[in-house]
């Protein structure tokens, strides 16, 4: 897929990936909680594409999961890339929002910081184990305007409730995390790919059945895999007419376009305007990130 570029994308691959934090401001001011991260001996640098998330890029005397602000909630662990989805979306004040595979809460807490603890965001997984952990982050991070259900994300459409806007953040192959966790590739396989394309697909498909008309719909995963991406776009695009894949721009975020071809596979030409995230381009995770209209 990179062609000569695939040995800069390896080593990238082997370097340990950066921590990151994103500033909860339902809790406290980024000029606060960096300020006290500071006095504890932490090094922050600004990640250019969102003002609350920063790079920790050094070891302090405590364990950043160990600092009284972690325990208050005044900041989340996050990765870089996985703050990108609910910037695309752009959740706003008193909105509707659907958050398909929430646990366990990283994009939530941060769409309802987005939101101000304003409006209402329902968070779902299918997974028990998984809510527990998202219970506990909207109650560290002070979040009041979310209900946490317990449903098969392809069947949501079921409940007959219209959204403004919904994230998709789905289940996938994690081909973009080994930075973070080199056991992925001992999981990893095509037909685990491909299993995990066919879910894909049923999630994006009923979903969409929930979006109101002029809503927005973002689809996103941390595999590169283009059975898991561009393909499950293509066949939202096939099975649902009316619906228009918008182009991705965050500034300080270098992204590359969806592929339009893999393996003898003809994708959609609105693939093109997906945004593939290499580990490469922003020392980060990768990332694949769709922004999806419906007229």
């Amino acid at each position: 897929m990179l062609g000569r570029e695939n040995k800069t994308y390896l080593k990238y691959c082997k370097i340990p990936l950066r921590r990151a934090i994103r500033i909860n401001t339902l809790k406290a001011t980024v000029s606060e909680c960096t300020q006290r991260l500071k006095d504890h001996g932490f090094i922050l640098k600004p990640i250019p594409w969102t003002r609350h998330g920063f790079w920790i890029e050094n070891k302090a005397d405590i364990a950043l999961g160990n600092t009284l602000e972690h325990f208050l909630g005044y900041f989340y662990v996050q990765e870089a890339s996985s703050m990108i989805p609910p910037l695309v979306l752009d959740p706003k004040k008193y909105e509707t929002i659907l958050d398909t595979c929430a646990a366990p809460g990283s994009k939530t807490t941060q769409m309802a910081e987005m939101m101000e603890n304003t409006g209402l965001i329902i968070a779902n997984d299918s997974n028990m184990s998984r809510i527990k952990a998202l219970r506990y982050n909207l109650d560290k991070s002070g979040i009041i305007n979310t209900i946490v259900t317990r449903m098969d994300a392809a069947k949501l459409n079921k409940s007959h409730i219209q959204f403004d806007k919904i994230l998709i953040d789905a289940p996938c192959s994690a081909e973009g995390t080994i930075r973070k966790d080199w056991k992925v590739l001992s999981r990893w396989s095509e037909t685990l790919i491909h299993g995990l394309s066919r879910l894909q697909k049923h999630i994006t498909t009923n979903a969409i059945h929930c979006l109101k008309p002029g809503g927005t719909m973002v689809y996103s995963t941390c595999t590169l895999a283009p059975e898991e991406n561009e393909e499950v776009i293509t066949n939202l695009l096939d099975k649902v007419k009316g619906l228009t894949v918008e182009k991705i721009t965050l500034d300080g975020l270098k992204t590359r376009p969806g592929i339009e071809e893999w393996q003898g596979r003809q994708y959609t030409e609105q693939v093109k305007n997906c945004a593939r995230i290499y580990p490469q381009d922003n020392d980060s995770e990768g990332f694949f990130v769709a922004k999806i209209k419906k007229e």
